[in-house]
């Protein structure tokens, strides 16, 4: 699903995004809510970026990654975590492309997470370049998504990628 956002572009340098896990679900400007077998997921593109609602047997992960006043926490190049019953994985990467090559690339993910039946894209007001992509999977015992914010002033684009998953059993011998 692609729409276009009504707000003003609020997050505009990829630096001044921040990563938090566990915040209470915040305004969201679209919403894309998600049956992937017993996992329920909620994709919400916020103002500020984007936050992922994930609620399961084993518990509820929530994952913000945005432009955050007060944030102490900026986005980490890799995370691993204990959630409960979950091992709850994060990397991002930060691009940096030339102005055709950007223009290409957000053309490209527009139209990837536009037509899946699990994706949401919101471009903003006042570039068609400026915009926050996601992308949600399930896999047995494991819910993935990828997010894509793209920074076309600075040529700056950030992608995200994140898997939840049950914890294996450690089994003594």
């Amino acid at each position: 699903m692609l729409t276009t956002l009504k707000t003003a572009y609020t997050d505009t340098r990829a630096s001044d995004l921040a990563w938090a896990l566990g915040r209470e679900p915040l305004p969201a400007l679209a919403v894309l809510d998600l049956q992937l077998d017993e996992a329920q997921v909620q994709l919400r593109l916020l103002g500020a970026s984007h936050q992922v609602l994930l609620e399961e047997e084993h518990g509820s992960c929530s994952e913000t990654v945005a432009c955050m006043p007060g944030s102490s926490t900026p986005l980490p190049l890799g995370v691993a975590k204990r959630l409960g019953d979950w091992e709850y994985e994060f990397a991002a990467h930060v691009e940096t492309l030339s102005r055709g090559s950007f223009a290409g690339r957000a053309q490209e993910l527009l139209a990837l997470v536009a037509e899946h039946p699990h994706g949401l894209a919101g471009t903003f007001p006042g570039s068609p370049h400026a915009f926050t992509a996601m992308l949600a999977q399930r896999q047995p015992g494991q819910v993935h998504w990828r997010t894509w914010h793209a920074y076309p002033q600075e040529g700056r684009l950030v992608a995200t990628r994140t898997r939840v998953g049950v914890r294996a059993a450690v089994v003594a011998v």
